[in-house]
């Protein structure tokens, strides 16, 4: 009976660890970085207070398998602060140097697949404290009835800050209050930007000219220091004047070099000078020095207003303004305007005509007009008027109007225009008038209405023209609301009315319209006419690429889709299966109209027909692809990453094992998996050790797992794990293991298992053994030996020797642990030996809603010289570390050890082991046996024998 027990056994499979692994993301927000403070608000909201200036580090813990994927967000903050996403697995966020324009909500999402994505969210607040302003204004007012005048000063200090600055006001080195001093009112104006206080001196005395400092505090938080400012008020104290060298209105000549000084007149203390441009910088070559500004060789694009303003902080700046005109003239045009009165759009004999010319010059109003008819000045007469400023017609604009035109008025006129006395040239333009002179038409060329081109070639759109004179020709788009030409432009001109676009894009498609422009011809109404821009291009497929997986044997049906494309339909489809031309499907008769995909059948899967296909679809422009991964390969293995303790040390052979527990990614897509390859290979080294794992029928959201043996402490290994089928080698997944994520720690490494000394303790915890132990240390206290009793064995020690004293406290602090359980047990040896032994307390620090360290075991005095265990039961409600406190007694034999520390999931036992027996884990590499999996055969196999 036990053999046919052994044999039961040796059948059942290492992987029966039950179903329903599959489980949704869960997240948690925790702090890593320079946090002033972790707190709940009024609304029961984490706040997260970082200097500015500092390291912000955030880390999203997660759980779940398959193994989620987060992704950071941010809102609120400055709306111009753009938070670039990032996408990492259970790394931290970390941003350099923090302004205040980063501070805000960030989101942590994870996800998997699996349920609704977790999201958690944290406030950032960053605090800061800007350097305080100080600024002085003054009333004077006549008090009626009594001949003298009473001066009233006010300082206001303003700071910008995070959280709100206090103020405090001294006069000299004494600090001023209301209760002391009824001279003063200090106060908080109303409507000011940023946080003011003002000092208020009443009826100014002897006493208040004096040194007068305006200190801001936001109370040392985030360990922000004070700032202050001082001012010294006189009765000589005044806001600065100004005067300028030259009228506020400077007109020049281009190529003159321009000087103007701004003089003060007054101010105390002395103020400074700042001289500015609008809109835009100063000129190139400018030079600002105090008071006088030099422009060398001024152009007209130097024109605009320049602004000197003078500051002392006392009462408002002075500003003075120089408006700057550099004579130019451009753009001259003329337009033809018939009887208006008789809604003429022609000219004729008998009728009213007016010629209109203009230009745009700098000063506008300084331009004069004159008219010339074939050469000679025009006469004015009752049949001829010169008119300026036409309320139809742009400001500034001479009018030529010819009543009851006769034949004698056909002609060519002339209008220049010019600046007088000014070294500006003259601008004209010519007006034909005679029976040819006739308005405009416009029309597309014949063939033209509508224009095919393919995407990245050039395109011309043309309009023709008639009419004398012909008008330029203005194009804009029609069909698309407030779009712009390709140009960017609204409008844009052309004179042979022909609109040239290079390299069309699919964008540019759709109508554009061409009309006469009013000016450089007549001024009527505009004629136009449309063309239509049809831009072809490639055709847009999807798949890009798919990976197909099937069972060998069964059949796939690839299908290439248009998605779009100039024409919207599939001229040819060609199929190729590893670069080789497949012959074409046969058509289906009901399908011959769908001109939008293309498919192509395989009657079943096998080797042979596995690889790389690919559809060539073309539209008569152009081509694209689908590409098809065919193959019954597996998909790769879903590793778990929430495994409880995975890590298991083994002190005496300095080895450890690791439970690997993987699933396996959609079993049922193709042939089962018969066995996993599986590779473990030391980091940065070459060679690894590869084992084939037998698996039997793996259902979806089945855990499999294996337990890895002899990895050498504390190196690091890569894992890759590859699944066969029939068709052989699947997909192979690959990930790290870390010695620092074992449960246990016998503190054998120099990097203690990541626990750290507490930066806020009296002294430190310290790492020794039997072989580096002081030898001349305090006898009857401390330890022998480790737990293991070998010499090499490590544990870490308190010394309580000078210079420590009564009270004095080492911490030792654990990395941070994610809380996927409810409840925890942390066991650990224990060694207190010596007549002034103090107390070992274990605290758990919660990291969930800011920061609380709460105690979960202590004990106190001598309990003699032998190691002895602990176990204390934890209910941490979010990520939280465990910290072993040493409290130094009343003397030096007070030295306390600890070694072995476990952290387990789950409720502590409730017998207590012999405290002097080492446990040691099996290093075999046996796939690893629960219990609770032999339970079920094992009962199915004893009933049986008892039938």
């Amino acid at each position: 009976m036990e053999v046919t027990c052994l044999l039961l056994l040796a059948l059942i499979p290492f992987h029966c660890r039950g179903q329903g692994v599959y489980a949704p993301a869960q997240a948690q927000i925790v702090h890593a970085g320079q946090a002033c403070v972790v707190k709940e608000d009024n609304i029961s909201e984490r706040v997260y207070t970082i200097r500015e200036g500092d390291t912000l580090m955030l880390q999203c813990l997660v759980t779940g398998h398959p193994r989620p994927q987060v992704r950071w967000t941010k809102t609120a903050g400055s709306a111009s602060d753009k938070f670039q996403e990032t996408s990492v697995f259970n790394e931290t966020l970390r941003i350099e140097r923090v302004a205040r324009t980063q501070g805000g909500r960030y989101y942590c999402k994870a996800e998997n697949g699996v349920g609704v994505p977790a999201i958690k969210s944290i406030r950032v607040d960053v605090q800061y404290l800007d350097e305080p302003v100080l600024t002085v204004h003054q009333t004077v007012s006549d008090v009626r009835g009594n001949f003298y005048q009473e001066k009233t000063v006010f300082l206001r200090c303003t700071v910008n800050s995070n959280p709100p600055a206090r103020f405090i006001w001294k006069r000299g080195s004494d600090t001023l209050s209301h209760s002391q001093d009824n001279g003063v009112d200090i106060y908080e104006p109303l409507y000011t930007q940023g946080e003011t206080k003002v000092l208020k001196l009443k009826n100014l005395r002897p006493q208040d000219y004096a040194s007068y400092t305006c200190q801001v505090s936001v109370r040392n938080v985030c360990g922000i220091p004070d700032k202050a400012i001082t001012f010294r008020l006189t009765n000589t104290t005044a806001p600065p004047a100004l005067k300028l060298s030259v009228n506020e209105t400077l007109v020049v000549n281009p190529g003159d070099n321009v000087t103007v000084q701004c003089l003060l007149t007054g101010g105390d203390p002395l103020p400074q000078l700042q001289w500015s441009h609008g809109p835009g910088p100063l000129p190139l070559g400018a030079l600002a020095q105090g008071g006088t500004l030099s422009i060398p060789s001024v152009q007209a694009r130097d024109s605009g207003y320049y602004n000197c303003t003078a500051t002392n902080n006392v009462g408002n700046p002075a500003k003075k303004t120089v408006n700057l005109l550099v004579r130019s003239m451009k753009n001259a045009t003329f337009q033809i305007t018939p009887d208006v009165i008789k809604e003429s759009e022609n000219i004729q004999l008998g009728q009213d005509l007016k010629l209109s010319c203009h230009v745009d010059a700098v000063p506008q109003e300084k331009v004069t007009y004159q008219w010339f008819k074939n050469g000679k000045p025009a006469r004015m007469s009752k049949r001829l008027l010169v008119t300026r400023n036409d309320p139809e017609l742009p400001a500034v604009t001479s009018s030529l109007e010819l009543i009851d035109l006769h034949f004698s008025d056909y002609g060519t006129y002339l209008c220049v225009a010019s600046f007088p006395g000014a070294p500006v040239s003259d601008l004209s333009v010519e007006v034909n008038i005679s029976s040819e002179t006739v308005p405009p038409t416009i029309s597309v060329p014949k063939g033209r209405a509508v224009v095919t081109v393919r995407e990245g070639s050039p395109a011309e759109l043309q309009c023709e023209v008639r009419g004398k004179p012909r008008p330029p020709v203005l194009w804009s788009r029609v069909d698309k609301e407030a779009a712009l030409l390709p140009s960017g432009l609204a409008l844009e001109e052309t004179q042979d009315g022909k609109l040239r676009l290079e390299r069309v894009t699919r964008d540019m498609s759709g109508t554009y319209r061409c009309q006469t422009a009013r000016y450089n011809g007549f001024n009527v109404r505009p004629r136009e006419a449309q063309v239509q821009l049809n831009v072809q291009f490639p055709p847009e497929v999807e798949p890009e690429s798919q990976d197909v997986r099937q069972a060998l044997g069964r059949p796939v049906l690839l299908r290439c889709s248009l998605l779009r494309g100039n024409p919207q339909r599939i001229a040819t489809a060609v199929w190729r299966f590893k670069g080789q031309l497949l012959p074409p499907p046969p058509v289906v008769p009901a399908a011959t109209e769908a001109a939008d995909h293309a498919d192509l059948r395989l009657d079943a899967v096998t080797r042979d027909s596995s690889g790389s296909y690919e559809c060539s679809v073309s539209n008569d422009v152009g081509s694209a692809a689908c590409l098809f991964q065919v193959s019954a390969k597996a998909y790769s293995p879903e590793f778990y990453f929430d495994t409880p303790n995975p890590t298991r040390s083994h002190k005496l052979s300095k080895n450890y094992s690791y439970v690997l527990q993987w699933t396996q990614r959609e079993p049922d897509a193709v042939d089962p998996v018969l066995n996993y390859r599986l590779s473990v290979r030391q980091l940065n080294q070459h060679n690894a050790m590869v084992k084939a794992i037998p698996v039997r029928r793996v259902e979806k959201g089945q855990l499999l797992e294996y337990l890895l043996t002899d990895l050498r402490v504390p190196h690091s290994y890569e894992i890759r794990l590859t699944p066969y089928t029939t068709f052989g080698a699947g997909d192979m997944a690959s990930r790290i293991i870390h010695y620092t994520e074992h449960n246990t720690c016998h503190f054998e490494d120099e990097q203690i298992c990541g626990y750290t000394q507490d930066l806020t303790d009296n002294f430190d915890w310290t790492r020794q053994n039997a072989l580096t132990q002081n030898p001349k240390r305090s006898p009857n206290t401390g330890p022998p030996t480790d737990i293991s009793g070998t010499p090499e064995g490590y544990y870490m020690f308190i010394e309580t020797s000078r210079p420590r004293e009564l009270g004095d406290r080492a911490r030792l602090v654990s990395p941070l642990y994610n809380a996927s359980a409810k409840f925890y047990c942390v066991s650990f040896f224990y060694h207190m030996y010596g007549k002034h032994i103090g107390s070992l307390n274990l605290l758990v620090r919660s990291r969930n809603k800011g920061t609380l360290d709460t105690h979960a075991w202590s004990l106190s005095g001598n309990k003699g010289n032998v190691w002895q265990q602990a176990h204390v039961p934890i209910n941490p409600s979010g990520p939280f570390q465990i910290i072993f406190e040493g409290v130094r007694g009343s003397g030096y034999l007070g030295d306390i050890a600890i070694d072995d520390v476990t952290l387990k999931k789950g409720e502590c036992p409730r017998k207590q082991m012999d405290p002097n027996k080492v446990v040691v884990m099996p290093g075999s590499g046996a796939p690893r046996q629960s219990s609770l999996q032999l339970w079920g055969p094992m009962a199915i196999f004893l009933l049986a024998l008892e039938r």
